[in-house]
């Protein structure tokens, strides 16, 4: 892999709450080259989002605190900059799409006046040059009658429209890296696909780098070049694509592949495999592995009492396993 763009080294976000302390994210190390497109994947609750919203300092404080850690931006850490400088960043070299842009979007401003609003601030263009640049994004994205559309509001918009928005937002400034926090969840897997195919265009377009968030494994093998299974706050394997799908060393990674429903399973002849048990309380968790008590693959003595590190089995392939020292 060339130079890393973005490093992210020993990240811990925890979160302080009457009950105890939550540690969403638990020591993330995370590289992103240019160019790339880095698949972070778990279940609900693992820290992928957290993760992102590490990187750009959006963590609320409190309850929220990033303990420890860098991140890195060409040598640059975020972490210690002064939050005017943070504010240059966001937006600009850096852009997220959130989960649900009903709740990122404005509701009483139109959307074309906050996609404006992100290109004044950041590329410092008049008002009217800022207004053509947001339409322009409006019709790059795919939104008809895009000069009419810049007036609308965003309730007035289909779900797979107010997506459009948030990326010609996200877009907007040519950022260098774009974090998708899981962009097309909401949507019916026609409009899923289209939105994929537009962010895929506009990658190549600007060349920039991509952290996609998901939990669906069938986008990531379509989109991504490099994987990162996240559990608990940590990251249990990270490979390339080809490597995650057809050479899985974690159990937990195993888990998540076996549970995919497959082309070619008879009704009432083989049963759809699931991992067993639930994702312990990050407000208390088991000391030793974290997947142990889930674990019915690699389990041992030593699981219960000693947490594993992330080690390299072969070149470029980590797992978090005790399985494999």
């Amino acid at each position: 892999m060339s130079e890393a763009l973005l490093k992210v080294s020993g990240l811990k976000t925890h979160f302080h709450t009457p009950e105890g302390t939550v540690r969403a994210v638990d020591g993330v190390d995370l590289e992103l080259a240019a160019g790339e497109v880095l698949g972070l994947v778990g279940e609900s609750g693992c820290g992928k989002s957290v993760t992102a919203l590490s990187i750009l300092r959006l963590i609320p404080e409190p309850p929220g605190e990033i303990v420890s850690g860098t991140v890195l931006l060409q040598n640059k850490d975020l972490l210690a900059l002064r939050r005017s400088e943070m504010r240059g960043i966001r937006g600009n070299r850096i852009s997220m799409i959130f989960q649900e842009p009903m709740t990122s979007l404005n509701p009483v401003f139109r959307i074309g006046d906050q996609i404006s609003e992100a290109v004044r601030l950041h590329q410092e263009l008049p008002a009217s040059l800022a207004r053509d640049k947001a339409v322009q994004m409006l019709k790059t994205v795919g939104i008809p009658s895009a000069h009419l559309r810049y007036k609308n509001y965003p309730h007035q918009l289909s779900g797979g429209m107010r997506q459009r928005v948030m990326i010609a937002m996200a877009f907007s400034c040519n950022p260098e890296i774009l974090i998708a926090d899981e962009p097309t969840t909401a949507l019916d897997v026609t409009i899923q696909a289209q939105i994929l195919d537009l962010m895929k265009e506009l990658k190549e377009t600007t060349s920039s780098s991509i952290i996609f968030i998901t939990h669906n494994l069938g986008i990531i093998a379509e989109n991504a070049q490099r994987v990162m299974v996240m559990y608990t706050g940590r990251v249990v394997e990270s490979a390339d694509v080809k490597t995650i799908f057809n050479n899985p060393k974690h159990p937990y990674t195993v888990g998540l592949l076996e549970s995919i429903p497959r082309k070619g399973k008879r009704r009432g002849k083989d049963t759809l495999t699931s991992i067993p048990g639930i994702v312990p309380s990050l407000l208390n968790l088991p000391t030793g592995c974290t997947f142990s008590d889930r674990c019915s693959k690699f389990k041992r003595g030593l699981c219960d009492h000693q947490e594993p590190t992330l080690i390299e089995i072969d070149p470029g392939h980590y797992v978090r396993c005790w399985q494999y020292r």
